[in-house]
């Protein structure tokens, strides 16, 4: 048995694990990732970042690698396949990246080498055993002591069932299919380019949709397809080809020919969440702590976004800077984000029609969604851009999250690329603390504001300046 140390264990090295993973090294964290694959998949699954996450990636420097290893960019988000526009959102990223989750998990990963570390592959967590000081994890031939344990593996994740945590939820009673097919031939009215949400997905019959997005390469296209009234016995069954090939000649007729599927996955409509993302000193995050049908591309999303939230806090405790109560207010933010999401994939899936009422509420609430301020709300959500975090103070900029304005030769994100807190002051003003990086601004977002302290995720901690409260 090699026996080894850090000052905290991830389990897994997919987007969530691999972020976290990022987040502490930088912090001078000692991370050990384990992951139970020997090597990455390089399967396209997850297609995008949302403008939040692309916000969230920029504060680190990493967009720039993210976007090299794109294939498009959309310049709306969807509702229920409901075209969505970012307009009024202010965001220097208002698109969607048109990006396979393995590309994502490839500009992580290369961070993180950078960095020195490298993911131990082939290493399944098997057991964990917690006390007042730390963690023990065993993973195979390995056994690792540390202070903190980051479950960040999966809908079916180990270090949640360990922990006997509920995943509470709704279980529901159909399934959808994400299929890359290369066709012989690019099929009649199909999209070439990945521009908008517009027309990307159709419904023929009550439950059912199909819809096909192009992924840069010819003729190499993503099927998805699904029925939200009917479920196979068994969803963990191999997808057979006649099925996928069913779906294709229903959209697009029997002249269509596939000549490759490269890869299919079946999924269920179930939404569940755990009933803690704390237990002593295991936490979980991404798909472990939260599951739920892929509507309006917010999955990846929101594993991400937890991974910053998660990674400063962790940072700052190992650090000796984190005051009482930091490390539960991971839980407190992120779980409520969660269930908010969770919300607005019900809503979503009741909007997939089953019956003649429901074709006409769709068709009502696609009249709606014209409106600028419907538009604003249902963009806000499935962007992340709506994300404010709660807060004692009461100016509105408190918990909101900071606009990338521009400062000199760049812009505000510049300044959380050490990962750090930053000081926005228009006066000069001396470092409150050694994890503060003071940065003098001819203007603030809020003209009422001579201060602002952001947190190293790039949400507003304190309107005054004051560090109290978020460093000790």
């Amino acid at each position: 048995m090699n026996e080894l140390t850090a000052d905290v264990v991830v389990a897994g090295a997919g987007p969530t694990g691999l972020m976290l993973a990022n987040e502490l090294a930088l912090a001078g964290v000692d991370v050990q990732v384990l992951e139970r694959m020997h090597e990455r998949t390089g399967l396209s699954k997850a297609l995008n970042l949302q403008p939040r996450t692309a916000e969230v990636l920029d504060l680190r420097g990493l967009l720039g690698r993210a976007e090299q290893r794109s294939f498009a960019t959309v310049s709306d988000g969807h509702f229920a396949v409901i075209p969505v526009s970012y307009t009024g959102w202010d965001t220097r990223h208002p698109y969607q990246v048109g990006i396979p989750q393995a590309q994502v998990e490839a500009a992580l990963e290369e961070r993180l080498a950078e960095q020195g570390v490298k993911v131990l592959r082939g290493h399944e967590l098997t057991a964990f055993e917690q006390d007042a000081a730390g963690v023990t994890v065993t993973a195979g031939d390995v056994r690792i002591r540390a202070r903190y344990l980051a479950g960040c593996d999966g809908g079916r994740s180990a270090v949640r069932k360990a922990l006997g945590l509920p995943f509470e939820g709704i279980e529901g009673r159909g399934h959808g299919v994400s299929a890359d097919i290369l066709f012989r031939t690019t099929p009649p009215g199909a999209p070439t380019e990945w521009r908008s949400m517009g027309n990307m997905v159709t419904s023929h019959s009550p439950g059912k949709f199909v819809g096909l997005i192009p992924l840069g390469e010819p003729n190499l296209y993503r099927l998805s397809y699904g029925d939200r009234l009917n479920r196979p016995e068994d969803l963990r069954a191999e997808v057979p080809a006649e099925e996928v090939r069913a779906a294709v000649r229903e959209r697009f007729g029997e002249e269509v020919e596939i000549k490759e599927i490269r890869w299919v996955s079946r999924f269920s409509d179930d939404s569940r969440l755990a009933a803690k993302y704390r237990v002593g000193r295991v936490f979980l995050a991404g798909d472990a702590a939260h599951v739920h049908f892929p509507a309006g591309g917010q999955g990846l999303n929101l594993g991400v976004q937890d991974a910053l939230n998660l990674g400063w806090k962790l940072a700052a405790d190992v650090r000796g800077r984190a005051p009482e109560g930091l490390l539960d207010s991971y839980e407190q933010e992120r779980r409520t984000v969660a269930s908010g999401v969770l919300q607005n994939v019900a809503a979503q899936n009741a909007l997939i029609p089953l019956t003649p009422d429901q074709l006409a509420l769709r068709a009502l609430f696609r009249d709606l969604t014209a409106l600028p301020e419907v538009q604003h709300k249902l963009s806000g959500m499935v962007s992340g851009l709506d994300i404010a975090y709660a807060s004692p103070e009461s100016h509105p900029a408190a918990g909101a999250r900071l606009p990338d304005f521009p400062l000199g030769n760049g812009f505000a994100s510049d300044l959380f690329h050490s990962g750090k807190f930053v000081l926005l002051t228009k006066t000069p003003a001396p470092a409150p603390h050694p994890e503060v990086v003071v940065a003098e601004v001819p203007e603030l977002p809020w003209p009422d504001l001579t201060q602002a302290l952001i947190r190293p995720d790039g949400y507003i901690a304190s309107t005054t300046g004051s560090v109290a409260g978020w460093l000790v």
